[in-house]
């Protein structure tokens, strides 16, 4: 099996408490996730985030097909880190670390995110004929709606890559 890997990173005009109130509070996923996407939180977004949360979700990566996506929050640092890791749904791995920290004008995101498909070889070909395509079309979503939301820090670079 194949190890995937995303990269995003973008500059938000807003202060740290700001962003982690925003960013650590699973409901938030939601206005972040294209519609299209059928994104619903089931169970487990009803408190402030913490270390062994399990948040259940119901996305529809495909029109007509959904699936259950079961997370775990195992890592919280208050206003720089946490990590997400998939307990059950459409990955065989899924390793989500999210980072803010200051910058001139506001806070830095990034995401890194480690990343296997199942199936093998057929996995490899979903990745490259559409998985790979997707992920990226809600990146560039999220980072959309997080400028709308909180305004770019002008003259930072952006950045996403999927290797």
């Amino acid at each position: 099996m194949k190890l995937y890997r995303l990269y995003s990173k973008q500059a938000l005009a807003i202060d740290r408490k700001t962003a982690w109130d925003f960013l650590s509070d699973p409901k938030n996923l939601s206005v972040i996730t294209p519609g299209h996407m059928g994104f619903h939180i089931l169970s487990g977004a009803d408190r402030p985030m913490f270390s062994g949360q399990i948040i259940q979700y119901r996305v529809s990566p495909f029109p007509f097909y959904s699936i259950k996506w079961v997370t775990e929050i195992t890592h919280v640092k208050a206003s720089e880190y946490f990590v997400d890791e998939q307990r059950f749904g459409p990955y065989a791995l899924w390793h989500h670390k999210h980072f803010i920290k200051d910058v001139e004008g506001g806070i830095e995101m990034e995401d890194l995110i480690d990343y296997k498909l199942p199936f093998g070889v057929l996995g490899q070909m979903a990745h490259q004929l559409f998985v790979k395509k997707q992920l990226r079309e809600i990146f560039l979503y999220r980072e959309q709606k997080l400028g709308q939301l909180f305004g770019e820090i002008k003259g930072n670079s952006k950045s996403l890559a999927i290797t």
